[in-house]
């Protein structure tokens, strides 16, 4: 009879699912955040950005929905987004790819004025 070997936990399969939606966090958060990002919205559009799908708002949800629900990557974030939205944000269909793109070029300094606020 052969032991079974032992199981380095380092090196078990990970889960690639983020946590669930507590709805109270979410409209408290909300409630929070969205007079920060209205207010917020004229140095936006100073930056030359535009209100187009990918907005500040929608930006600000994707970066907490990343953080608080452990979202693994920007693919399953997509897909979040796709079948059930983001915090405050409805339901929006995007291609991956732009949401990367966006990710990789939206000034930091757009996030730290609204959570300074």
């Amino acid at each position: 009879m052969s032991k079974r070997p032992k199981v380095n936990s380092d090196h078990a399969q990970r889960h690639h699912t983020p946590t669930i939606d507590n709805e109270a966090i979410a409209n408290h958060l909300e409630a929070l955040l969205t007079p920060a990002v209205f207010a917020q919205q004229k140095y936006y559009k100073q930056l030359g950005l535009r209100d187009r799908i990918l907005n500040l708002s929608l930006m600000v949800a994707a970066v907490l929905t990343l953080l608080w629900r452990q979202v693994p990557g920007i693919q399953e974030l997509n897909r979040l987004l796709a079948r059930e939205g983001l915090l405050w944000c409805p339901v929006t269909k995007v291609a991956q790819q732009s949401l990367s793109e966006r990710f990789l070029v939206f000034p930091s300094e757009l996030f730290e004025r609204v959570f300074k606020d």
